[in-house]
């Protein structure tokens, strides 16, 4: 569990409620770094630290993606792995009041409403994935499986084929 004398997240406060043992890991910064620089930050492995990310359907459903913060979300694979015609980023500004957190410090736990979410099949490959603990500067790290008894998600292929990035 968290440590008692850290300031708890909405996202630590979720786990905590259910029962759930995560680890905790905070850094110094005063803005948003690149999931790189934080996996870099930690001494982690950037394949198994994920970013989240807001997107917005063409319905206009929100959906939430997460995916190795190394990689990019190819946003047709996006679309077709939540049903929909197209997905589009939401802007940094809609995520404060549409999740309850800021750009940077986007967990997928605790937002204020519950958003279809799907996660990169590569999540599988490991005994524990990394994610923003929902503030600058805090990531929680767990099992995929104890994510999922909190956040309903499915797996997908999710980023942009090597060869499509450059």
């Amino acid at each position: 569990m968290g440590k008692p004398h850290e300031r708890k997240t909405n996202a630590m406060r979720v786990l905590d409620a259910a029962g759930i043992a995560y680890e905790f890991r905070t850094f110094s910064c005063e803005q948003a770094l690149s999931g790189v620089e934080v996996a870099r930050l930690l001494g982690l492995d950037p394949a198994r630290v994920f970013k989240t990310l807001v997107t917005v359907g063409k319905s206009g459903e929100h959906h939430v993606f997460m995916v190795p913060v190394a990689e990019e979300l190819d946003l047709r694979k996006a679309a077709d792995a939540v049903g929909e015609k197209a997905v589009h980023m939401a802007k940094s500004k809609e995520l404060l009041p549409l999740t309850g957190y800021v750009h940077g410090g986007c967990s997928p736990i605790g937002m204020r409403k519950a958003f279809n979410t799907t996660v990169d099949e590569t999540a599988q490959l490991f005994d524990a994935i990394t994610f923003s603990g929902g503030r600058l500067g805090c990531q929680l790290e767990l099992p995929p499986d104890e994510l999922a008894r909190v956040v309903p998600f499915a797996y997908a292929d999710l980023t942009v084929a090597p060869a499509a990035r450059s």
